[in-house]
């Protein structure tokens, strides 16, 4: 039986949550980064900055063959897989960020062959996954915060993207 989902589609879809992403950032003002709806939830920068790291982190881990996430120290390991992300003085330094570690990270995932995404693996939670599926994992982890953040762009009267291209088709 043919694999029912393609590699492919999840890094193109992937790219695209991304991008939408990186639109936000740039978007939002710089000044108002630190901005959080209440105490105890991330701010819109700290969201920003977590998309980054947890993506590559994760798909680091993925990559380095690292095949029980469930296992004590994953945090230990995880860390040593987080990119360096340099202060950012505004958000369109920022979105580049984003959209450029996105756009290493799905070339290195393209190189690998069909059998590395069936591979079994066990997510954090002792879940059995495929590779793919775990990769499908990060892309929905992104889409969470993405969510956050166009939530934080409504509170301060802004209009995300994907709402804007919505808007403009009718």
């Amino acid at each position: 039986m043919a694999d029912m989902v393609r590699v492919e589609t999840v890094l193109d879809s992937w790219k695209s949550i991304r991008n939408d992403t990186a639109q936000a950032v740039e978007e939002f003002p710089s000044d108002a980064f630190d901005f959080r709806p209440t105490d105890g939830l991330m701010t819109f920068g700290e969201i920003a900055r977590h998309i980054h790291e947890a993506g590559h982190a994760l798909t680091g881990l993925m990559l380095a063959g690292v095949e029980d996430f469930s296992v004590p120290g994953f945090r230990e390991m995880l860390n040593e897989h987080l990119p360096e992300l340099p202060a950012v003085s505004d958000g369109a330094q920022l979105a580049s960020i984003l959209r450029a570690g996105l756009d290493a990270r799905i070339a290195d995932l393209s190189k690998q062959p069909g059998t590395f995404y069936s591979h079994i693996m066990t997510r954090f939670d002792g879940m059995k996954v495929t590779r793919c599926e775990m990769l499908q994992f990060v892309k929905e982890h992104e889409l969470t915060h993405r969510a956050q953040l166009f939530l934080y762009m409504r509170l301060k009267g802004l209009v995300p993207p994907t709402t804007r291209r919505r808007q403009a088709k009718k």
